[in-house]
């Protein structure tokens, strides 16, 4: 008996895994084929990359699909296993021997949690490395603009640093701006401005961590917003100590995208932005955070989904389950963007937009196991 389970497990996982890797092999070729090749032959054609780069290239997007892929593929290599076996009659033979559902698809369990593993490892490690890897030999490099406000105790500004670019650790047109204490109808007013051609991060005399500034004009203001006096500065240090590294960490987070950032400096980046405050940021990367999480396990929740749909009888329609599959795998996808932006205003916290979904395909999961006979 215990042979003969073995024999059943090994067939059963070994016909899901060709299926699953074949729907992934399909995903992957899709995804890759309208834009990503057209763009790399026509950047091919133009001498902007070599044929070496552009090979390379596409290989490093492909961790970027799989994280989809993966739950996809699963998902469709479990349906149409399943449904193979339904209309072979395979799966009445199981059940006339004894076996229950359950046990039926206990080697689906067993690869859904390897590759919920796996997919976990791509968001991780892969995606990050290999967008870092695609920017390195496309020699592309990170240009952003970044906006810093330093606030005191009653949450007033005192400083406010405008980075116009930042590449490779060098800023450009810093603009630095002290506010006066003074308000006017709410309204904060300046008496100084700093614009610097360049920046960088480094230490002053008493070796204390801050912003090294240089080529610099001045613009003192009065009270009535008039500049009083214009000077030229050679040198300068603004944001000394702790507030000068958070707002360097600051700069080079916003710097990526959140596929670009491994779990352990996302946690960081999330700590980052609750403590300085920044509440929208900090809610919208909280829940990213978490998806990293969450995500992996829609691979074991799509092949359960998988394998309902599938368990079906030979003369059922099976146009139906493969279907509501796709309706899945769209309702998940499409409503991502959504939950981002209801987390990132604070309307539902970050917690639950993260699981809402996983939560809803659970609910699908246990109400039609449940409505039907298995």
């Amino acid at each position: 008996m215990n042979k003969h389970i073995t024999v059943f497990d090994k067939y059963i996982f070994k016909q899901i895994l060709t299926s699953t890797l074949v729907a992934i092999l399909l995903f992957t070729v899709v995804w890759l084929a309208p834009e990503e090749l057209l763009n790399t032959i026509k950047h091919i054609m133009k001498g902007e990359y070599t044929v070496r780069v552009g090979i390379m290239g596409m290989l490093y997007e492909i961790p970027k699909i799989l994280g989809k892929g993966l739950p996809v593929g699963l998902l469709l290599g479990t349906l149409f296993t399943f449904d193979k076996l339904s209309k072979d009659s395979e799966l009445t033979i199981f059940r006339a021997v004894g076996m229950s559902f359950g046990r039926i698809i206990r080697p689906l369990l067993v690869l859904s949690f390897i590759v919920t593993v796996l997919c976990f490892i791509t968001y991780d490690k892969l995606i990050p490395y290999s967008c870092q890897k695609s920017l390195e030999i496309k020699g592309k490099n990170f240009v952003t603009q970044f906006i810093y406000t330093q606030k005191d105790a009653k949450n007033r500004p005192e400083h406010a640093v405008v980075v116009s670019r930042y590449n490779n650790g060098i800023m450009s047109d810093v603009i630095y701006m002290d506010f006066a204490d003074k308000v006017f109808d709410d309204l904060h007013g300046l008496e100084n401005v700093i614009v610097a051609e360049h920046g960088e991060m480094g230490v002053n005399d008493e070796g204390v961590p801050c912003w090294k500034l240089s080529d610099i004009k001045s613009y003192d203001i009065s009270e009535e917003g008039i500049f009083k006096a214009i000077r030229h500065i050679d040198k300068m240090n603004i944001l000394d100590g702790e507030v000068s590294e958070n707002a360097f960490k600051l700069m080079q987070y916003s710097t990526k995208k959140e596929r670009e950032i491994t779990n352990g400096d996302l946690r960081k980046y999330v700590a980052l932005l609750k403590k300085e405050n920044m509440d929208e940021e900090y809610r919208l990367m909280y829940n990213k955070y978490l998806q990293r999480y969450l995500h992996p396990f829609l691979c074991m929740l799509f092949a359960i989904i998988g394998a309902l749909l599938g368990f079906s009888k030979p003369r059922e329609q099976k146009l139906i389950g493969f279907t509501i599959a796709i309706g899945c795998i769209f309702a998940y996808y499409i409503t991502l963007p959504f939950f981002d932006l209801m987390a990132e205003k604070g309307i539902l916290p970050p917690l639950i937009t993260a699981s809402f979904s996983p939560v809803c395909f659970l609910i699908a999961i246990v109400a039609f196991y449940k409505s039907r006979d298995f």
